[in-house]
């Protein structure tokens, strides 16, 4: 029985922490589509570690730095 019990939890952390690194890798989407837009990286990686769909969303929509600043 405790056998089991100390298996189940190794896979737990196994799953934990590939949950964590897919959740991770997903914020870097909208940080992405930000910076190329001439937004700040960082701000838009955060913003969406915490409100992904809104931040993604937010990405797309929002004007393109880069292109005003070539004229």
């Amino acid at each position: 029985m405790h056998q089991v019990l100390a298996t189940s939890t190794v896979v737990w952390v196994i799953v934990a922490i590939l949950a964590l690194c897919v959740w991770v890798a997903i914020a870097f989407w909208p940080a992405r589509v930000a910076g190329r837009k001439g937004h700040s990286f960082l701000g838009y990686f955060v913003f969406s570690l915490f409100l992904f769909p809104v931040a993604l969303i937010m990405a797309y929509v929002v004007d393109d730095r880069t292109a005003l600043a070539t004229g």
